[in-house]
């Protein structure tokens, strides 16, 4: 099954094996239980993608520098990625049916403490409780539709999976819109009804699955890749106190070394394991290194639009928040438009006809926003760059989300994890260094703009790496 242009941020296909057997008559109430699980999946949609929106706000009312504020996006996508290895896992341990409402309760708590956050400590952590809640839920909501669709699973999933762009189109626009009348909290707040009448009818409409005996998790590779990650940001967020003599150094070279080491570790670990939460063999074998590659930098260009360029708006131009968020709606228009396109041509011309063309417009959107307005207002400018900006990936993602997948079509669902983690950990990379070194810089509108002209670069990288993975046409 093709999958959808906006699954760039949400791991979608994580199904854990406790589905029934194809063939199975559809449940009399699979639409009931598709319309809970649907509204569950774009709460988490519009509050992934609401909270871009109000970075400007939580700077100024939370009194933090802009390097840290950005944590509030980048500890989220932590979350995710160290959800993903187990949440199948416990889904097959445990039951989707639980892990599911579990994941709402959390989500739902999560929020609560978010919006009632004194500082950016606090929210710092809860969003990255968020993040695993999410994460967790993605896979059990797949598995609760597969089973009650029966035979027709494979276009349910197609249609559940089209949930995300439309949050992705409304979670701007809402979070504009409770900045605008309300405040930043009520960004997390909102999610409360919504949790609590999510996990009512999902009691009582959800039944369980079928349970199965899940493999041994990979506990030590989690830690690992956790400590990793968060180093990593540590030392990225301390550049702007590089020049603070000694103790600045201390703070980015201390928490460098510490990723440096993680890493060594982490590369030793998923050597020698049985069953490592990163399989080696899927890391660099086979032109897959080359397709990894080409998801850290396509996620830290993609991604990292959309988690900067409503603050840049803001700061560069002074555009209103709702306006601001509204520039990820065009994107997000401009994806859905070109996608079902891209899907039609992709067994035709096969993936790398689609990566040139749609990457090769991503960069043109990006370098775009660098640059100044050009015979029009700055809202109209930013909002035909974010458009194309979304044309092209709305080309790019299917080709990106299955090139290589015929090289390995019996690990197919560990291919797509991996595909999920290594775009997450580019658009980590990509916010933290912006949000560094715009916070560091006199001139925080322009520093963005050069950083976006910069994304324009690497997505140019991003094309060449992947062009040079084999073509193919057809299925896999």
């Amino acid at each position: 099954m093709r999958r959808s242009a906006a699954d760039d941020h949400i791991p979608d296909d994580h199904v854990p094996t406790a589905v029934p057997p194809a063939g199975d008559e559809p449940d009399p109430r699979r639409w009931i239980v598709f319309a809970v699980v649907g509204v569950a999946f774009l709460m988490i949609a519009l509050d992934q993608t609401s909270v871009a929106t109000a970075l400007s706000t939580l700077q100024e009312d939370l009194g933090a520098d802009l390097a840290w504020t950005g944590w509030t996006i980048t500890i989220y996508s932590v979350g995710q990625i160290l959800a993903l290895p187990l949440a199948g896992r416990l889904s097959d341990q445990f039951g989707a049916r639980r892990l599911f409402l579990g994941a709402i309760a959390v989500f739902t708590v999560v929020s609560l403490l978010c919006g009632l956050s004194a500082n950016l400590g606090q929210l710092v952590v809860c969003r990255f409780l968020e993040g695993l809640a999410g994460g967790a839920l993605l896979p059990s909501a797949t598995a609760i539709v597969a089973a009650q669709f029966g035979r027709d699973r494979d276009r349910a999933i197609a249609l559940f999976s089209s949930v995300f762009p439309i949050g992705a189109i409304l979670g701007p626009l809402l979070g504009g819109v409770l900045l605008t009348v309300f405040s930043w909290r009520a960004i997390f707040l909102v999610n409360l009804p919504v949790g609590i009448a999510l996990l009512l009818l999902g009691s009582l409409l959800i039944r369980e699955l079928p349970r199965s005996r899940p493999g041994p998790v990979d506990i030590g590779g989690i830690a690992l890749m956790l400590v990793l990650l968060v180093a990593a940001m540590v030392a990225i967020t301390g550049i702007g106190s590089v020049t603070s003599g000694w103790a600045g150094l201390l703070a980015v070279a201390v928490p460098a070394v510490v990723s440096a080491v993680a890493a060594a570790l982490f590369l030793r670990h998923i050597t020698h394991h049985p069953h490592p939460v990163v399989p080696l063999q899927l890391l660099a074998g086979r032109h897959l290194g080359a397709i990894n590659l080409a998801n850290v930098l396509f996620g830290s260009a993609a991604i990292g639009f959309s988690a900067l360029v409503p603050h840049y708006a803001q700061v560069r131009y002074g555009i209103v928040p709702i306006a601001a968020g509204a520039l990820l709606t065009a994107r997000a228009i401009g994806m859905i438009s070109t996608s079902w396109i891209a899907v039609a041509l992709l067994r035709r011309l096969g993936h790398r006809p689609l990566l040139i063309v749609g990457m090769g417009t991503v960069a043109t959107g990006l370098a775009l926003t660098a640059l100044p307005p050009i015979g029009m207002s700055a809202e109209a400018w930013l909002f035909i760059s974010a458009a194309v900006m979304g044309l092209g990936m709305g080309v790019a993602a299917p080709a990106t989300n299955n090139a290589g997948m015929h090289l390995v079509p019996d690990q197919a669902s560990a291919a797509s994890g991996l595909r999920t983690m290594f775009r997450q950990t580019g658009a980590i990379l990509a916010v933290s260094v912006t949000t560094a070194v715009t916070s560091a810089s006199a001139d925080p509108g322009t520093a963005n703009a050069i950083a976006f002209a910069a994304l324009a670069a690497v997505t140019v990288v991003a094309l060449v790496v992947a062009a040079r993975v084999p073509n193919h046409r057809g299925r896999w």
